[in-house]
């Protein structure tokens, strides 16, 4: 997965320390990676959209019909505000540990302060607001470069891929004819 900085300068804080704003930073093998805030960033609005879904009301949820390319199924019914809360939840729990699970269930799912995650978990502040850090970033970074489908950016998650497959050529058809006259058969016997 390539970051560009076309994709990081918007999603970078300003006044980072780390990358001065350009949401990219240089990783210990010389490459370009994304800085840790960029990665808080992503995190963070997956997360605003994933309470804007969990809160909504069940009837404004809608089913739609997404395009793909492939051959034998050009067309699937989703319900795509589910579909991404599933994911959501889903990825977080694959992704990590069991104790960043559990602080990320208290705090983000069931919505706990942090002087109640601070007392379940047996933490002091310092190192409640470091784990939360920790996860955002270990999240915002699976998010964006899970293969083949991301949750981020949300635009494609939610209204498919910018890039469809390639429309067929309508010269050629079936039989390798180009469509165009028809031949058909006559009552005569000879073609029309």
């Amino acid at each position: 997965m390539d970051w560009t900085r076309s994709e990081t300068l918007a999603l970078a804080m300003h006044n980072c320390s780390q990358c001065h704003g350009s949401g990219l930073r240089l990783s210990k093998n010389g490459a370009p990676a994304p800085c840790n805030c960029v990665l808080r960033s992503i995190f963070r609005l997956c997360y605003e959209r994933f309470r804007r879904c969990v809160n909504q009301e069940r009837h404004l949820s809608r089913v739609s019909l997404e395009p793909h390319a492939g051959r034998h199924r050009p067309n699937t019914w989703g319900r795509k505000d589910e579909e991404y809360i599933a994911d959501f939840c889903l990825i977080s729990r694959r992704t990590l540990d069991d104790f960043e699970y559990r602080l990320f269930r208290y705090h983000f799912l069931l919505g706990a302060d942090w002087k109640l995650c601070t007392r379940k978990l047996s933490l002091d502040r310092g190192n409640f607001f470091h784990a939360v850090y920790r996860i955002e970033q270990k999240l915002g970074r699976v998010f964006r470069e899970l293969e083949p489908y991301s949750l981020f950016p949300l635009d494609e998650y939610f209204h498919g891929p910018s890039r469809l497959a390639a429309p067929r050529d309508p010269s050629r058809s079936r039989g390798g004819k180009p469509p165009g006259r028809l031949a058909f058969p006559s009552p005569l016997g000879r073609t029309a």
